[in-house]
């Protein structure tokens, strides 16, 4: 019978895939530890009955702050059968968003992941009067572990336990709600996402015939559970049988690659990015023919077409992906189908060297409010373009491009609203029922769909003419030496730019060059450098139109991130923070060209 409820996966796992070893599998103490289909339906099961047992209720909500383990998927499943409501969130928000969220969602519970989270948020969650109980994953002394809800249930259960737990999933309707993802985007108070189980579970249905993964293949998971690109992926591994594999954190996925030699993960931009640029700054410290093979491969990937393309290219390729594209393979495990992008743009750079490798990047697009998934390229030509975010995943959406450009959207992974916010969700949902995403695109050739930028974050200069930051950024970033960039000039008579720099590769080049600094701070006043910077941008803009072209420029010895502030979880610039915290930098650096 096909799931219609998230936690119907469970039954569906059980007696498809029961006795698979590895549905889940993570390292504890170095050691990969496995849990099989059984026991994961065992574990949902005795939560779902101590939850029950200590009172909860269906509509109670439990918020969970913690990294990806398969206790994760025990809690998660064992709450929604229960008919509760799971309110995953980011560990890196600030204190003041996490008070926030703590209220707003009325959550009775929280679930944290180890000692350093429960000793940070112990004092947030004191000022909240809703959260009654603390439970941990890990071993935390002096604290409640979240094994003793599920060792109640295994103690009481009984028939008429059972009887109750089935009464309740009986009662839980497919368009009923599931999940509430706060989401911060990059201006404003968290927004509370409300998704019902069928938003969810239509992706899952949909990547059915749209992925080639099914129980023979293993999934590495680092994106966090509470992103939702992440927590659709997870879903959609379980109800196609794959195994999935938690990488211990960012700093392990090289070598959790070559452990697990997964067939897939979902990452954002970024972290290809880096990618990238590892591999490349390693290519740059080769010497002679090796180095010449290196970059000759490199720049025949950067040509790479689906079609179109010569038997001689066709040849050399086939040359280089033996010589030089077969050691990248090798460094993600050697058994890549795909990988999939979201959460923010992709550099048609790095989709075309890495497909050119035999490493594929299927990109799509998407928001929290649409559960996420409303376009994926494909993986084979005509279903997927370079530059695109590729069609829809569904007949039953739609997509329509407004007069202004926005993107508008409708369809089954369409959110139930904001939390206890109508005028929020009457604000973007017009009375046609068109969700307003907020981005602006073009859809191509009929059917892929292409993001120009945020409604929001488009600009004019004092000539008039239009600036959408986020192109110019992204081409900025193809810089070995810009790690984050971001594009102002409002009303001003061309647009400048943020720079916060690649340290680890300026410090490589500054070594190289005898460049003698005693920190960062010297080092980005340093003529040589400013120069350097200078040279890398006059050469991006050539891939810009005219009036695009970043003129002027500040160089940061900041590095942003979530922690800092200054880019949302999902690696998204936080425009409103970063102007206000630059803002007599930017003032200054458009002074100075008056």
């Amino acid at each position: 019978m096909e799931p219609s409820r998230i936690f119907d996966l469970l039954d569906k796992i059980v007696s498809e895939y029961g006795d698979k070893e590895d549905i889940f599998g993570a390292k504890v103490n170095q050691q990969w530890v496995k849990y099989s289909g059984h026991e994961y339906y065992e574990k949902a099961k005795y939560f779902s009955y101590g939850l029950i047992i200590k009172g909860y209720v269906p509509g109670d909500k439990i918020i969970t702050i913690s990294n990806n383990r398969p206790e994760w998927n025990f809690a998660d499943m064992g709450m929604q059968q229960a008919g509760l409501i799971h309110v995953p969130i980011y560990p890196t928000l600030s204190a003041e968003d996490f008070e926030y969220i703590f209220e707003h969602s009325e959550a009775k519970m929280i679930i944290l992941s180890d000692k350093f989270l429960l000793r940070k948020m112990k004092p947030i969650i004191e000022k909240t009067k809703n959260i009654k109980e603390i439970y941990t994953f890990n071993a935390v002394e002096g604290s409640k572990n979240w094994t003793e809800i599920l060792e109640l249930g295994k103690k009481h259960e009984s028939s008429e336990l059972a009887e109750k737990l089935h009464n309740i999933k009986s009662k839980i309707l497919p368009h009923d709600l599931c999940t509430i993802i706060y989401t911060s985007g990059t201006t404003g108070v968290s927004k509370g996402v409300m998704l019902s189980h069928d938003n969810l579970l239509y992706q899952s249905r949909k990547f059915k015939h749209l992925v080639d993964i099914d129980k023979r293949h293993k999934a590495l998971s680092f994106l966090p559970l509470c992103h939702v690109l992440e927590r659709i992926v997870n879903y959609t591994f379980q109800y196609l049988g794959a195994s999935i594999y938690y990488a211990q954190g960012f700093e392990t996925i090289s070598d959790d690659l070559k452990d697990i030699k997964p067939h897939v993960f979902a990452t954002v931009p970024r972290l290809l990015e880096r990618i990238y640029d590892k591999i490349i700054s390693k290519g740059s410290k080769l010497e002679g023919v090796k180095k010449k093979l290196f970059f000759w491969a490199v720049e025949l990937g950067l040509e790479f077409e689906f079609e179109g393309k010569s038997p001689f290219y066709k040849a050399k390729l086939a040359a280089a992906n033996q010589l030089i594209f077969s050691q990248w393979r090798k460094a993600f495990g050697g058994n890549i189908k795909f990988i999939i992008s979201g959460g923010a743009a992709l550099q048609s750079r790095l989709a075309r060297i890495f497909w050119a490798a035999g490493i594929p990047i299927r990109e799509g697009y998407g928001l929290t409010e649409t559960a996420p998934v409303i376009t994926l390229n494909r993986q084979t030509p005509p279903g997927i373009k370079f530059g695109t975010v590729g069609p829809k995943i569904g007949e039953e959406q739609e997509i329509k491009i407004a007069e202004d450009g926005e993107i508008l959207f409708k369809g089954p992974n369409l959110m139930l609203g904001y939390y206890k916010d109508q005028a929020l969700t009457d604000s973007v949902i017009d009375k046609e029922g068109w969700f307003h995403t907020g981005d602006v695109g073009v859809i191509e050739e009929g059917k892929f769909l292409k993001i120009t930028d945020r409604k929001k974050e488009i600009f004019k200069l004092s000539t008039g003419k239009y600036i959408a930051p986020q192109v110019i950024e992204n081409i900025l970033k193809q810089s070995a030496f810009i790690e984050q960039a971001m594009v102002v000039g409002e009303n001003q008579k061309f647009p400048g730019a943020i720079v916060s720099p690649n340290f680890e590769n300026l410090h490589s080049w500054a070594a190289t060059n005898n460049i003698e600094f005693r920190d960062n701070e010297e080092l980005i006043t340093h003529k040589t450098v400013v120069n350097l910077i200078k040279n890398e941008i006059i050469e991006l803009n050539k891939k810009l139109g005219q009036v695009e072209n970043v003129s002027v420029f500040k160089i940061i010895t900041d590095e942003w991130s979530p922690g800092s502030g200054e880019l949302s979880p999902t690696l998204k610039i936080k425009r409103k923070l970063v102007y206000q915290k630059y803002q007599h930098l930017i003032e200054h650096m458009f002074d100075n060209k008056k």
